[in-house]
Formats: structure tokens, sequence, C-alpha cells
């Protein structure tokens, strides 16, 4: 989230799209009915299905799942072709006037660069212009037809509200009044929000859906304000930490990025990280990435790590390719993988094409499962139900279950969609022999390491030499991590501005991120988390709901990464004097000498703003991009794909159809025979989560169960006629990878879509069940779906996939 649950209550107007929060976030949605109530608030809802968010809106419209960048682009280019954008905004605080090189080129789906053998773009056109002096060349008039401003016009004029219609099957009245209700935003004393989840990540082109949101928030003037901004719901507070922590394969914490194979000269990795700003009086923030770079190397291997040795670079692994879950269930079945280690997690049942997945497993020779509970993951080898690929009888994979903790059985730090780190405390023992995570992983540790004392290895240095200062080695505290990435003084600190003024004893807790040295004097184990436990305390245990503002600013209640800084890019809120545009709504403000008001600035104190510097301040260009450069791997502008399995075949938006889903999207090459074809499964599938159930955990609960005991799937009335079936009846949902069996939930909330001319139905497929719990037994729903994912992150498409509906 840019800006935080309680700070939806500021919005006028709210967009949920690609999430259903009333169902998913039943606690957070309170702000939307706040909004609602006291502000007004317009909702629009747009969903292939009628949810529990739809039932309040104002507005509820239909889209074909799989487009909502088509969509999105007839919303741009009807602000566009309108004039309904916030000159002031996009003028100073976007790219919108910046030229882009000659040799950029888009023609029918294809930007310039593209090998289609490879499926890869080289990136190299994607750039602006430079000058002599080494900054971009711009265009303040925005005549120069190469300006962004002018090659995102003619990109999206082809995103017409009647190719909307044709494509998202979205009708044309509903799409124009969405976008008038919008519109009504691109004024400084009125916000729009924008909620999203897993409907738009988890798409072949994700990334690129949550761009196409951004650039709509940027033209209206919405990004860094109260009450507007790109608010991601989090399913679960392991999420926001997972990336946080940098527990992805390419990531290290605080989203700093691990090397490539290539990078094995150290002041090249660290420049190709540290940006130079591309205008005059630009901040490029990033330019201290070897601060938070050394620090978190000092904070892991301590002593060993030294100016001389390049702060152990050479410790750190040098990534040949992203090895995310696709990749490594790819090596798994390749037999390039022996060995895994599921930690509260459950793939079998969270990861796409379960049967793939099977075999993948089926193939090692031992897995280790951390869960507190039984998991279809843990118990893979039992083969249960139906549509496998594997015999039990076959698999000799050597399963060890870890029982561990769940979150009440511990103290610890949960950071939620708002980027608020909680500190709960412990509200009951742990049953049996279970342990926490930190034991078990310490435990481990520490016999890896007295192995490679004992009996060497080829490389054991970054195994003995790590760092360990813990009390009690076997069993870190929770309280002991925090300090270690909330980071301390390793010698005496001085005031830059002072020598001879300590500002922190070797020893000593920071007090924020502005105080890590590249110098190997300061250590964090994760720079944004710096400042969450000071030399004063525990600052993400504050409970103080106290609001002065009256805006949901409640900043003494936990603490919220960076900096305690609730609204991201707040600096954005102000005029390029300094001066609130919205002073009802009042986040910063600039008062002559420095920057003071209701939230940290998203900006240098001191800095005046008759200096020029741009609100975002992580860019070296001090501005947003609506031109991504060479950031994304499918192109700098979001262009419509069509998922993998879509019922066209064709992409509409292109003549010759070199591109009809995503050229740089995540394939495997042993996959392509995996993809269905509408002709064999007509209908349109989804899947989503319910209230009743929490994931794959709550059907080992008795009042969920009781709750939501059965496997089901919904389909509409129409195409319940046309298989045969009413409501209670068992149905067959089958696409490429499988099938599964489950009750059918007859329902009015799903109509079927008329997608350039072609009736297409919708089948929505709940994902919680399983073989294991005290839910009746059922299928595992990612039995259904392909082994594709997002070029950018890898993220599956689990969101739109073509199946088959029969009675069983």
């Amino acid at each position: 989230m840019t800006n935080h649950w309680v700070d939806i209550k500021n919005a006028d107007v709210i967009l949920i799209m690609g999430g259903n929060a009333a169902e998913a976030h039943p606690c957070g949605f309170k702000w939307v009915t706040e909004a609602k109530a006291h502000n007004k608030a317009r909702l629009i809802v747009v969903d292939p299905r009628f949810t529990r968010s739809a039932s309040i809106a104002d507005v509820y419209v239909p889209i074909r799942t799989g487009t909502d960048i088509a969509f999105l682009g007839g919303v741009i280019s009807y602000l566009l072709a309108n004039d309904k954008i916030q000159h002031e905004y996009v003028k100073s605080y976007t790219d919108f006037s910046f030229i882009v090189r000659e040799d950029f080129a888009f023609e029918d789906g294809l930007f310039s660069g593209y090998d289609a053998e490879k499926r890869f773009y080289d990136k190299s056109t994607w750039d602006y212009e430079r000058g002599d002096d080494g900054y971009v060349k711009t265009d303040p008039t925005l005549a120069h037809p190469r300006c962004v401003y002018n090659l995102m016009k003619a990109h999206y004029a082809r995103y017409t509200p009647e190719m909307v219609e044709r494509i998202c099957g979205t009708p044309r009245d509903k799409f124009l009044k969405v976008c008038e209700m919008m519109a009504s935003t691109a004024t400084p004393t009125r916000a729009m929000t924008i909620m999203y989840a897993l409907g738009w990540t988890q798409h072949s082109i994700g990334s690129q859906n949550v761009r196409s949101g951004a650039m709509v928030q940027l033209l209206l003037g919405n990004i860094g304000v109260a009450g507007g901004g790109m608010n991601a719901l989090r399913g679960h507070s392991n999420i926001q930490g997972l990336t946080d922590l940098g527990l992805l394969s390419n990531s290290l914490p605080g989203y700093l990025t691990l090397p490539g194979e290539a990078e094995q000269d150290y002041q090249k990795y660290i420049e190709s990280r540290s940006p130079k700003p591309l205008r005059p009086n630009q901040l490029s923030y990033w330019q201290n990435y070897p601060k938070f770079h050394v620090s978190l190397m000092k904070a892991w291997w301590g002593n060993a790590a030294t100016a001389e040795n390049n702060w152990a670079y050479d410790y750190l692994p040098k990534l040949d390719k992203p090895y995310d879950m696709l990749q490594m269930y790819e090596l798994m079945t390749q037999g390039k993988i022996n060995g895994y280690i599921a930690q509260g997690f459950n793939p079998l049942a969270a990861a796409p094409n379960k049967n793939k997945v099977l075999r993948a497993f089926s193939s090692l020779k031992f897995m280790v499962i951390m869960d507190p509970l039984a998991t279809e993951t843990s118990e893979f080898w039992r083969n249960a139900g139906e549509s496998n690929d594997v015999e039990s009888a076959k698999i000799q994979t050597e399963v060890f279950r870890l029982p561990t903790t769940c979150f009440a059985e511990e103290n610890g730090a949960l950071v939620n969609s708002s980027r608020w780190l909680q500190w709960h405390w412990q509200g009951a023992d742990p049953p049996g022999e279970a342990r926490s995570d930190i034991e078990i992983m310490s435990a481990l540790w520490l016999r890896m390491r007295k192995m490679y004392q004992t009996e060497g290895g080829k490389y054991p240095d970054p195994i003995v030499n790590l760092t360990w200062p813990y009390a009690v080695p076997h069993s870190p505290t929770p309280e002991e991590l925090a300090k270690e990435y909330s980071g301390r003084a390793i010698t005496d600190l001085v005031d830059p501005k002072d020598s001879t003024k300590v500002i922190r004893k070797a020893g000593e807790q920071l007090d924020s991120f502005g105080q890590l040295q590249a110098d190997g004097s300061t250590s964090s184990g994760c720079w944004i988390f710096c400042g969450a436990w000071t030399q004063a305390g525990n600052q993400m245990a504050k409970r103080d709901s106290s609001d002065p503002t009256g805006i949901g600013q409640t900043l003494n209640w936990a603490w919220a990464w960076p900096a305690n800084r609730r609204v991201l890019y707040n600096r954005a809120s102000c005029d390029v004097s300094g001066k609130p545009f919205n002073p009802d709504r009042k986040l910063i403000a600039w008062n002559g000498k420095s920057w003071t008001g209701f939230d940290t600035p998203d900006y240098k104190l001191d800095e005046d703003p008759a200096h020029g510097m741009g609100p975002f301040i992580m860019q070296p260009e001090g501005v947003a991009r609506f031109f991504a450069r060479a950031n994304m791997v499918e192109g700098p502008f979001p262009e419509h794909y069509e998922p993998f399995e879509n019922p066209l075949g064709r992409n509409l938006l292109h003549k010759s159809q070199q591109a009809v889903s995503n050229p740089a999207a995540r394939v495997f090459k042993g996959d392509w025979e995996q993809f269905g074809k509408a002709d064999a499964f007509p209908h349109m599938a989804t899947t989503y989560r319910l209230t009743e159930h929490f994931h794959f955990w709550t059907k080992h609960a008795r009042i969920n169960a009781v709750l939501q005991p059965q496997q089901f799937v919904e389909i509409g009335e129409d195409l319940a006629k046309q298989v045969g079936v009413k409501a209670g009846d068992r149905v067959k949902v089958s696409s490429m990878r499988g099938y599964i069996k489950a009750v059918a939930l007859v329902t009015k909330r799903i109509k079927p879509f008329v997608i350039d001319g072609k009736p297409v139905h919708l089948v929505g497929v709940p994902l919680h069940w399983g073989f294991t719990g005290l839910t009746k037994p059922g299928f595992i729903t990612n039995t259904l779906t392909p082994f594709v994912g997002d070029g950018n992150t890898q993220t599956p498409e689990f969101k739109s996939f073509m199946v088959k509906v029969e009675r069983a």
C-alpha cells in the first residue's frame, strides 16, 4: 500500500478491481463503509463476479477475467482524450514532458528490440533522450511528437469504449459511467483510492496490471495524497513480510537485490544499483544503496565483512537465473534438485498445475515440512483423490515433519498491508513437540556450521563466518532479531555537521535508516525496518490510537516502514511551492524553513521547494514514470495481452497475432503443450477466497469446517441449464491439466459475457479445499491452473484459464 487501511476513509471515489475486499479483507473493508457513510464516497467494483463488495457498490461493472489492461487502457484513453487530468500534478511530478529516443518503437503488439526465438527484449531503445550534460531532454510545451505524453496518447488511442466492450465484455455505457466517476477526482480537492489484490497480480501480465492502475492514479493526481494511492491488499502478513525481508529468490532484505552471475565485480554491482540523477537537483535516493548493502552485510557477517573483502560480497550467491517457485519445481522434475524445505508453505495446494508439482515432489530424495499442521504437501505421497499422475508405491521421497508454533504461540512482529509493523505477544504455549521457526532454523544452522568446521568443504566461509551474537545460540529471541533488523551503531557515530558531537554510541540502536553508513560503522538486517526498535525501545509495540488530524494519521499506533511514514510520496500532496493541494486533508507542508505536518515527510526535511527537487525521490528523474524505461520485461507501456488460455484465440488489438499473449511471460519449454484451447475447454475460470476460510489453514478448525464444509464451484444459471445441472448436483470441471469434482452452486451472481459477439461463461472456483483437515475431502483447485508466470515477478496465472464443466 502506498497509503494505509484507515486512510481509505478519506477517499471520494473508491475503485475495487482485482480484489474482493468485503470477502477477503472484511476487517479492512470497514474503512470503505466509513468513506461511504461519512465522506459520501462512491464505490466502484469491477469484477468478473457480482461479489460481496459489489453488493454495496454504487456501480458494479462486469469484466472478463484477464482483460484488466484493456479496461484500464480505455480509462487512460478517456482521460487523455477528454483532458480529464490534473495538469499541475502531471506537468510537475511525472515524465509527461520527457523525450523518448528516436529508435524506440511499438508495432502490432511488440515493442522495439524483441527476439522471438528467445522470447526476450533488448531494452536499449526503451529510454529517454539525453543532452550533452547527461540529463534528460524535455519539452514542457508537450508539442514534441516523442514526448511521453504524445507517445502514451497514441498508444492508448486504440483502447476505445467499443474495443473495451469487445475485449472485456463490459457494456459501453457502464464503462463510460466508471470513467466519468473516476475523472471527477482530477481536481486537488477530490481523491480516489484503488484497492487491488491477487485478482490483478496472479496473471501472466500481473505487474503491468498494477502499473496501469498507477498510471490512472498519476493522471488524476491521486498518488501521495490522503484518500488516494495504489493499495495492495495482502492476503496475510507473511506476504508483506516475505517481500520486505527479501525471501524472493533474487532479493535481499529491504528490496535490495542479489547479484547476477555476470556481476563478479563488487563496484560494478553497487554502481548499477546507485543511479545518478537524470535531472538537475534531483535526489535519486538509491544512491544510498551502498549504505544499506554494507549495513546488511555487517548484520550478517559482522567482523568477517570488511572493506578489504568488499564487505563479504563473495559470500553472496551470484544467480544464473531466478530460482522462484516455478523454476524450482521445473528443476525437480528434471532431477536437478534432490531436497526441499517447505517452511510455512503448502505448495501442492498453492502452486499451479498440481500434477506437475506432484511429479516434482515425487522426484526428490527428501522433503522437510515446517508447519503447525498436516498439509497436502506434507502428505503428498498419499496421492489422495483422483486425477493424479503418480502412484504412491513409486514415490521414494522421504518426508520429515517439523511441527512449528503458530503466531499466537510466540512473540514477534507482523507486517500488514499498511506497512505497519505491529508487535504481538504470546497468547498460549505450543502443543506437543512444536518449536518456533527460529529454534528450528537455528538448530539446523548450528549443525551445518559444525559439520563445515570439522569436515571442511569447497567454500565453507559463508557458513562458518556468519555472525551469531545471540545469548542462547540455539534459540535466539524475537526481540534480539528485531533489534538486529532495525539496526545499531558498531562504532560511535558523529553528527555530520558537528564532528565533536556523538549521535549514537557504539552498540546503541539507531533511530532511522538515515543514520546508516557505507563504511562498516553500522549494521541493519533490513534497512526499511531501521528505526522499528530504537534506543528508546520497541516502536512496534506502541498502541496510542489518538488522531489529532482527523484523517486517520495515528502516528503512535505501531510503526510503519519506512521511518514511520504512513503515506508514501507525500511530498506530491503539495504544489511546487510546498502548499497542500487540499488543506482539508493536509499531510505535510513547507513552512519556509522545513517540512512539517501530520506525517513523516517523504523528502529531505530542509529541502526548499524552490530548488525544484521532485517528490518521487527514489527515481533518478525525481518524478513518476508513465514510460517505464527498462524496468518491465514486456514493455515500457502496459499493453493488453490475452491470458495464455482464452476464449478468443487471438488478440483484438493486434493484426498479425504475433503477440496474442505476453511475449515475455515465464513459460518453460516443456509446458507449451499444457495450454488448452477454447474448442475443448469452452468456459473461463478463475480462483478466489471465501470469508469463512483462511487459505488452507482453517479447514482444520471445526467451526470453519461447519461454516463451509464442502468444496463447491460457482456457475451461472445459463451455464447450469446448458450442462443440465441444478444447485447441489456434482459437476466435473476439467482443464488441460486435470480435473476436480465438486458441488455446483448455481447463482445469479455470474452472468455470461459477450466477447466480440460471442457468449462466454465463467466458472468461479474457491481454492480452500484439499485432502487434509476437518472439511469433507475435496480436490486441489490448482489441479486446473496452468504453469505460466508473469515475466517480472514469476507470479502464476491463477486467475484466468479455460475449463470444461459437465455433470459428474
